[in-house]
């Protein structure tokens, strides 16, 4: 039988080389390479070609969603499973909606690790219930845009409307209509909700 071939892609050295010597323990599974940021996924996994990425979300050079993107697209054929110790429901869906068959929370047992390797590089879709639950319950916030999260982060900083009017250049009509749909998009009714919402989603890097 031929063995499922994967490449784990993970920027933390310590969970990587777990991952790898777990894997490294099962009979039909082989791990044919191993990268720490995206961009290195990316170009590995074209190189060596896995049945199945093993991708970290939160990585440098590119994130996990970009890379699984990219590798969805020039490699259809190839399975993705996402692998994260933490995450918002945003990345989560953009990176099962950008190609990847499966998403699994790091604290999972090892076994439900190779079981999903296993169902993904047979054709199945592998989700977590507490993913599935999360993405249920806390549905993804539609994307902001570069103005709506300029305001955001002012919002976060205690700013008045006048206040940013005055450092984003715009009228105090124009912010108060932004700040309108900001809080349409995120589900909020009042600035501390849009804050609390803001840092629990990690929208802002602050």
């Amino acid at each position: 039988m031929d063995k499922i071939k994967v490449l784990v892609a993970d920027d933390h050295a310590i969970v990587r080389t777990g991952l790898v010597s777990l894997l490294s323990r099962v009979a039909d599974i082989e791990v044919v390479g191993e990268a720490s940021n995206g961009a290195a996924a990316v170009t590995k996994s074209a190189r060596l070609m896995p049945d199945v990425v093993v991708m970290d979300l939160v990585m440098p050079k590119k994130d996990g969603v970009v890379a699984t993107a990219e590798l969805h697209e020039r490699f259809p054929g190839m399975k993705i499973l996402v692998l994260t110790s933490f995450g918002t429901s945003e990345d989560i869906a953009k990176a099962l909606a950008a190609g990847a068959n499966g998403a699994l929370l790091k604290s999972v047992p090892n076994g439900e690790i190779v079981s999903a390797i296993r169902r993904i590089a047979a054709g199945k879709r592998v989700v977590s219930p507490e993913i599935e639950h999360m993405l249920e319950n806390d549905p993804p916030v539609p994307d902001l845009s570069p103005r709506q999260r300029d305001i955001l982060e002012s919002i976060t900083r205690g700013l008045t409307n006048t206040q940013i009017a005055l450092q984003l250049d715009i009228s105090p009509e124009s912010v108060k209509t932004h700040i309108a749909k900001l809080f349409e998009k995120l589900g909020a009714a009042s600035r501390s909700e849009a804050v609390s919402i803001a840092l629990r989603r990690h929208l802002l890097k602050i």
